[in-house]
């Protein structure tokens, strides 16, 4: 007996190398190989959206989410159990010990499940060529002041026109037009609609699904997420209206292989644009603003006329451009466990770190790429 369960621990611990190493193979194969990333982002990737999405669309609340939670909870376990293992082998608790080593057994290949998962819908995503190689193969990296003057002048000019045209409550908040569920519709309607002029971009979309814990998401400064665990699209629920739509579709961009946070800003802006709903135009436009109007203000430096002498945001796109209301920020603050500074700040860090990890060197800086985007597209 003793002998057959040698057996069975050195055949499981040669299919768990086995296994560990492929996925180590297909990370330096993607980029090692020009190319192959793409092609599995054409061929393969849709195949994940098309079944594991449309499994996980069934479920009305967000699966990664509470995979995540359950991801903490088995690390926090992993990290408790290891003194009680020290005082099992010390005490001779030989059935606490036998517990204790299936569950790290356990936990070793759930970690590698997780490797594979991550390879599969998110590493090998960074290794693809972009967007602009795709459909802006003649855009230049430099820009002159001119150019960027005028983009964001378009820009300021769509957002002072589009807030006239919403409709609004007692208070001055923007109202949209339906339920949660037609918003959430409309987001895949417009990404599908763009997909006609981008051809990855075409197909299958699962539904944005809220957070349960918008709250805490809301002290991250975070708007959405992709789980590539479960192949969602997930949404910050308590943020203002106006970020729902280009959030949608920033998370649905993510879904079709753009992994990149500039180019999933670029291509919500797109979908939302182009929708032909004052809405999500509106959202679209206001979601680029802070870009433009940041390069812009650091570009003439310390000159404040020539700032001036641009067109001017107005006050109500000013009081649109938010990521809560007061109230809600005044209703979260109350009851938060951990003060909201020093949420964002491990937040902060957390997300620089996760996106240099996987080769963007700028980290969270990354996102002030749309910028070059937006000119690329709109000169062309």
């Amino acid at each position: 007996m003793r002998h057959s369960g040698e057996k069975k621990r050195h055949r499981a611990l040669k299919a768990y190398g086995i296994w560990a190493l492929l996925v180590v193979a297909v990370n330096l194969a993607a980029a090692a190989i020009p190319g192959l990333s793409d092609r599995y982002i054409r061929y393969i990737f849709p195949i994940w959206v098309n079944t594991y999405g449309r499994v996980m669309d069934i479920f009305p609340f967000s699966v990664g989410e509470w995979m995540l939670a359950t991801g903490v909870a088995l690390v926090c376990a992993a990290v408790l159990l290891g003194p009680l293992l020290g005082l099992a082998r010390a005490v001779g608790w030989k059935r606490c010990r036998l517990w204790i080593r299936r569950y790290y057994i356990f936990f070793a290949w759930t970690l590698l499940g997780v490797c594979s998962v991550m390879t599969l819908n998110c590493s090998l995503l960074y290794h693809a060529g972009t967007f602009s190689e795709q459909y802006f193969p003649h855009a230049r990296e430099d820009y002159t002041l001119e150019e960027l003057i005028r983009l964001r002048n378009h820009v300021v000019e769509r957002c002072n026109a589009l807030a006239l045209e919403m409709e609004r409550d007692g208070e001055g908040n923007v109202l949209y037009p339906g339920s949660a569920r037609d918003m959430q519709e409309e987001a895949i309607l417009a990404m599908q609609s763009l997909g006609r002029s981008y051809d990855q971009l075409d197909g299958y979309y699962p539904h944005p699904k809220p957070f349960a814990a918008s709250d805490f998401f809301s002290q991250q400064h975070m708007q959405g997420y992709y789980f590539p665990f479960s192949m969602e699209a997930n949404y910050n629920d308590v943020m203002y209206i106006m970020n729902k739509p280009e959030t949608f579709c920033h998370e649905l961009a993510h879904l079709r292989g753009y992994i990149y946070e500039d180019e999933a800003n670029f291509i919500s802006f797109l979908a939302c644009t182009q929708s032909g709903s004052p809405f999500f135009e509106y959202s679209g436009y206001l979601s680029v603003l802070n870009y433009l109007d940041n390069d812009f203000y650091r570009a003439v430096g310390q000159n404040r006329e020539a700032y001036l002498a641009q067109t001017r945001i107005s006050a109500q796109v000013l009081a649109d451009n938010i990521l809560l209301t007061e109230q809600e920020w005044e209703r979260i603050n109350g009851k938060a466990l951990i003060d909201t500074e020093t949420v964002d700040q491990v937040s902060d860090v957390l997300r620089d770190t996760s996106l240099k990890a996987f080769g963007v060197s700028d980290g969270v800086l990354s996102y002030n790429r749309v910028v070059q985007l937006l000119l690329a597209w709109y000169n062309e």
